[in-house]
């Protein structure tokens, strides 16, 4: 069921943003990989089996996309993710990426809890305190055809309000998706935008606990 055909990753150094040139660049980043889509065509009452089938293909995407852009772990600082369903595709497609695509960085930041709780939906079952990564991560999809663009956001992974930290990176994957395709995405970025200047909490402020409420 999963038959990837392109993976395809961009990496951007933000020096300045018509001000004085920052004194750390911001590195930003995004991967995106080519899947066919078995449901193409057609539609399936029950999609779920492949949400489970993507938990490696995300896991593998996290660490590809940590080892492009060249920066130590902690200093990630913004996740997000997206999926663009090609046209014969439905936008439901693109929603099985949720679990496996955010909790794939979740995990790679530090979050120690069970995933695969909160794909069941038992309350009961979601033990495990997270280390890292508390923040719900932001998401964006779209149906399109091939070249497609998709502004997928980014937020802090602690605390999605850190206001100088909210940001968007646009991914597109030249001739993808073939309509019988999905493109799944996973972004990061190292912080603040370069000149961030518009107030707010810090992320040094950030009480570690807050990042799920």
């Amino acid at each position: 069921m999963i038959e990837i055909r392109r993976v395809f990753t961009h990496v951007e150094h933000i020096h300045h943003e018509f001000g004085p040139r920052a004194e750390t660049p911001l590195v930003r980043g995004a991967i995106g990989a080519v899947l066919t889509n078995p449901f193409a065509g057609r539609y399936e009452p029950d999609i779920l089996p492949m949400m489970a089938l993507l938990d490696p293909v995300g896991v593998d995407m996290a660490h590809r996309l940590h080892a492009a852009m060249d920066v130590p772990l902690e200093q990630l600082a913004t996740y997000g993710k997206g999926a663009i369903v090609g046209a014969d595709g439905e936008l439901e497609h693109g929603a099985l990426w949720h679990v496996p695509g955010g909790y794939a960085m979740r995990e790679l930041l530090g979050w120690k809890g069970s995933r695969a709780a909160y794909t069941a939906g038992k309350a009961e079952e979601k033990t495990g305190q997270p280390g890292n990564a508390l923040s719900i991560v932001p998401s964006t999809k779209k149906v399109g055809a091939p070249g497609t663009t998709l502004d997928v956001p980014l937020t802090n992974i602690n605390a999605s309000y850190v206001r100088g930290q909210f940001d968007a990176i646009e991914v597109r994957v030249p001739g993808a998706p073939a309509a019988d395709e999905i493109v799944f995405i996973l972004a990061m970025s190292t912080g603040y935008r370069v000149h961030a200047r518009v107030g707010g909490l810090l992320a040094k402020d950030i009480s570690k606990w807050d990042g799920l409420r």
